[in-house]
């Protein structure tokens, strides 16, 4: 009797859902143009139906038959785009958090941060992110609070404490000897890399982030000069990879770019001095080039403003410029490009204005599209569930004026954000 009693309930509370999602309905969106980005096809006249938090189908609107329970969504005089990625952010930081200034940020404070910049990039159209670098772990836990509805905010790829060695760029180096101050990620040698990888997995990270050279804003090092040895690196990798997690490689210099790609890194940040032979490595073994270039821009116009120090100014006004001219080197190469941006080196809700730069240095409107959706998606093992508007993806959506193959700078000016389903912005009202 009592399980005659329970199969009734289950078949109840079955039917009570069913019942409640066919009242809820489903959400039609009638698109004047949709960017294909496999194909660089604009579609014109489009419907796409959304059931939950995924997109149903997608065709022309004169095929699709819809009901009063339907929402309609009516963006005839829009372009719609998949939901951009980035694949280099710093969510839970600012521009101002360089220096002696950022010994004082709590973790709460930071985290806090994180939840005013989250809001922020989700309505630039920023549907999804990966975090590479945040203090505390403060990066899981506003991913956690994202997904379970505490806060809006784009979906999260989190890193929590980047790894490098002592007095290296993910260390601190600013306070005195007597302090014995050294940063979480800090970790030297093969049992010592191996612990702290273990150590953030069980932290709840879904990457682990390296830094495998010097780096620009940070003190005592050189953005050129190698960190981690190739041993260190291979042994990293190798625990990442088996536990499931990729890693992403800071890389100025084109050593340590060329040792990461050889270790087996899943991505490369930055790549400011890389060669040929760095790009030829890369190249064979498929590692993604994630560049950070409109960050040059903003941070040499308002570093002094910032009071950003002056050592880390200098090292801007150096490796940046150079860093153009080998990015730009490397795209006519046929590396393959995931966009992102360093956010936090710059105001968050900026990060659209990369696109302009790509295409400055050499990719076309659309290469620099697809580096943001369905290459992003790919690095973030997510290529399955993103980077593209098409039946079984989630309905993370995006709509512009205009057509961003003709002008990519429109993608900086997003009038509708969807992120699975639900409308987190509409101007088209």
């Amino acid at each position: 009797m009592l399980r005659r009693s329970a199969a009734v309930l289950v078949a109840v509370t079955i039917v009570s859902s069913v019942f409640a999602f066919a009242q809820q309905g489903r959400t039609v969106i009638r698109a004047g143009k949709l960017l294909d980005v496999r194909s660089g096809k604009t579609l014109t006249d489009q419907a796409i139906v959304i059931e939950g938090d995924k997109i149903a189908s997608v065709g022309a609107a004169a095929d699709v038959k819809t009901s009063a329970s339907d929402k309609m969504i009516d963006l005839r005089n829009a372009t719609l785009v998949p939901g951009l990625i980035d694949s280099h952010t710093h969510i839970t930081a600012d521009p101002k958090d360089q220096g002696y200034e950022a010994l004082g940020i709590s973790a709460p404070r930071e985290a806090l941060k994180g939840a005013h910049n989250a809001r922020i990039t989700l309505e630039a159209g920023f549907t999804t992110i990966r975090n590479v670098g945040a203090g505390a772990y403060t990066d899981v836990a506003l991913r956690d609070a994202i997904n379970e509805g505490d806060l809006p905010g784009p979906r999260m790829r989190v890193s929590g404490p980047p790894l490098g060695i002592t007095g290296g760029h993910c260390d601190d180096n600013l306070l005195a000897p007597e302090f014995h101050n050294s940063a979480e990620g800090v970790a030297d040698g093969i049992a010592g890399v191996q612990h702290k990888v273990r150590e953030n997995i069980k932290y709840g990270v879904d990457l682990i982030k390296i830094c495998a050279t010097g780096g620009v804003l940070s003190h005592g090092d050189d953005p050129q000069a190698s960190q981690y040895t190739l041993e260190e690196m291979k042994a990293i990798v190798a625990d990442a990879h088996r536990l499931g997690r990729k890693v992403a490689a800071h890389a100025h210099g084109a050593q340590g770019i060329l040792w990461a790609s050889e270790a087996g890194v899943d991505s490369i940040e930055h790549g400011s001095y890389i060669d040929d032979a760095a790009i030829s490595e890369m190249k064979k073994n498929g590692t993604y080039l994630v560049p950070t270039l409109y960050l040059a821009d903003w941070f040499l116009e308002n570093a002094e403003r910032i009071h950003v120090p002056a050592e880390m100014i200098a090292k801007g006004r150096v490796v940046m410029p150079i860093a153009r001219k080998n990015i730009a080197h490397a795209f006519a190469s046929g590396v393959k490009v995931a966009f992102g941006t360093d956010s936090a080196v710059y105001p968050h809700g900026l990060n659209a204005h990369e696109f302009a730069v790509m295409v400055k240095l050499g990719l076309t409107p659309l290469q620099a599209i697809q580096s943001a959706t369905i290459n992003a998606a790919d690095l973030l093992g997510w290529a399955d569930k993103e980077g593209a508007i098409e039946a079984g993806k989630w309905a993370d959506i995006i709509a512009v004026d205009g057509d961003p193959l003709q002008d990519v700078t429109t993608l900086e000016r997003v009038k509708f954000v969807m992120k699975g389903g639900e409308v987190v912005k509409n101007d088209y009202h």
